[in-house]
């Protein structure tokens, strides 16, 4: 073998190394992947929406012996709890074998993704057909939400209080619903319009029914047929939609991807594909050196405000629990806390290059992307980790034999986003993204590479442990 020149000898001291992971991993390793992403597409078709991310994530939870925190109560290492925040949000937590006064590890995501939210007055008729009026929740393309099929997922909570779960649209035997868009022929005005604004907020309208109530003579038969179905079935009547939280989310399982399967598409990568790697690293450590708090967000994509967001208070109340149970204060415990907000970043797309700066995006199958900040523009509206909390990153990543990448939202100025960071930064923690790189983000059918988000649960492990 001949001998390395200096310059290669330097390159191998010197610079950086990143490598495809589908080509570096052993096959055991890949085969891991595979494995753990098989439980992540079982999480994916099982939590739509934040309500049902909680209701699968506290079966896990209760099956893995956490069991309900008390404010009130004693804690020792090992012992592992859980807060449910409205059946929307959920905090779990190891205690570790160090007191809480050394500071906490905390994992954070969000389980919302953009969607069509029913109006509080959504049933109309129009042409003799049945519609619901939607709202879209979270930054969408419009026009991705028209003519596919779609479900209904959520609550309807009555007057009495009683409550009902809906789910339609998910069994092969449910019918579906889907927004309907002008054929070529008709849509010459249509296609002259930029593309934010081919279709119409107000026109992202479901249509649900077309068949008239054959015993009536009054007006709008076919919403009267459909009142009349919704309320044989379900026992819902107009006015509980006023108080009724019911989301359009598109009606497809999630997929391998790929004639390798070496991808998943599915709709709400964005944010559940960080969300399952923590749960899991949370429920996989056993005796944690730092207390773990693991917590699952919602309202991230409509700016984090209301008591399940990260804008909200309850995970500074549930450490200040957790540090007056063991005596100390809670600005204390928060100053020497670290935090992986546990959020996505775009991935490089090679049909769209131009938006990516090459040398500082991140790219599918090179492993968990480590975003130092995100924002817009001049860095606005953002955490920006200080350098010793990236260095205090990479520590725990080459040790852990984690592989990572870094990567940034786009290039300058050219658009920009925010995570949950900033809001637990606030709180005086030292904090910075971690995630999964997605192709086509925000879309009904969001792409990801199994190798990253396994490499994201090796992240959170070697973060915990």
């Amino acid at each position: 073998m001949a001998e390395k020149t200096k310059g290669e000898q330097l390159r191998e001291e010197l610079l950086m190394k990143r490598r495809n992971l589908t080509e570096v991993l052993s096959e055991d390793e890949l085969a891991k992947a595979q494995q753990f992403c098989e439980g992540y597409k079982t999480f994916l078709d099982n939590a739509k929406i934040e309500r049902e991310a909680v209701t699968y994530s506290l079966g896990l939870l209760k099956a893995a012996n956490y069991t309900e925190f008390d404010p009130k109560g004693s804690y020792k290492p090992g012992d592992k709890v859980y807060v449910n925040n409205r059946g929307k949000a959920i905090i779990a937590c190891t205690i570790g074998r160090k007191p809480v006064s050394e500071g906490v590890r905390i994992g954070v995501s969000h389980i919302d993704s953009p969607r069509l939210d029913l109006k509080p007055c959504p049933l109309f008729e129009e042409g003799e057909q049945a519609f619901f009026r939607t709202h879209y929740y979270g930054g969408i393309k419009k026009y991705q939400w028209t003519t596919i099929p779609l479900a209904l997922h959520g609550v309807v909570a009555r007057r009495d209080g009683s409550t009902l779960t809906v789910s339609i649209g998910e069994d092969e035997s449910d019918p579906v619903f889907c927004v309907n868009d002008l054929l070529p022929h008709l849509a010459q005005d249509q296609m002259k319009k930029p593309m934010s604004q081919g279709i119409e907020g107000e026109k992202l309208c479901l249509l649900i029914g077309s068949a008239m109530l054959r015993d009536d003579k009054g007006e709008e038969r076919v919403k009267i047929a459909i009142a009349k179905l919704l309320f044989e079935k379900y026992n819902i009547r107009e006015e509980d939609f006023l108080s009724a939280e019911l989301c359009a989310v598109p009606a497809f399982k999630a997929r391998d991807l790929g004639l390798d399967r070496s991808m998943i598409g599915a709709y709400g990568h964005d944010d559940r594909v960080c969300a399952y790697p923590i749960l899991m690293a949370e429920i996989d450590e056993k005796s944690p050196e730092y207390t773990t708090v693991t917590i699952f967000a919602d309202k991230e994509e409509i700016g984090s405000d209301g008591p399940t967001g990260m804008n909200s208070f309850f995970l500074k109340d549930f450490i200040e629990d957790l540090a007056q149970q063991q005596g100390c204060e809670v600005r204390h415990v928060l100053a020497k806390s670290h935090c992986f907000s546990a959020d996505v970043n775009a991935a490089y797309d090679p049909m769209y290059a131009e938006v990516s700066e090459r040398r500082n995006c991140s790219y599918i199958n090179y492993g968990v992307v480590v975003t130092k900040y995100t924002g817009h523009g001049g860095k606005s509206s953002t955490n920006d980790a200080t350098a010793e909390m990236m260095a205090f990153t990479r520590r725990i990543m080459d040790e852990g034999g984690v592989h990572w990448q870094t990567g940034e939202l786009g290039r300058v100025d050219q658009g920009g986003g925010g995570t949950v960071a900033k809001y637990v930064s606030q709180h005086n923690v030292d904090t910075v993204d971690l995630g999964v790189p997605v192709l086509s983000m925000h879309a009904p059918f969001e792409v990801v590479a199994k190798t990253d988000v396994y490499m994201t649960y090796l992240a959170m492990r070697a973060f915990y442990r």
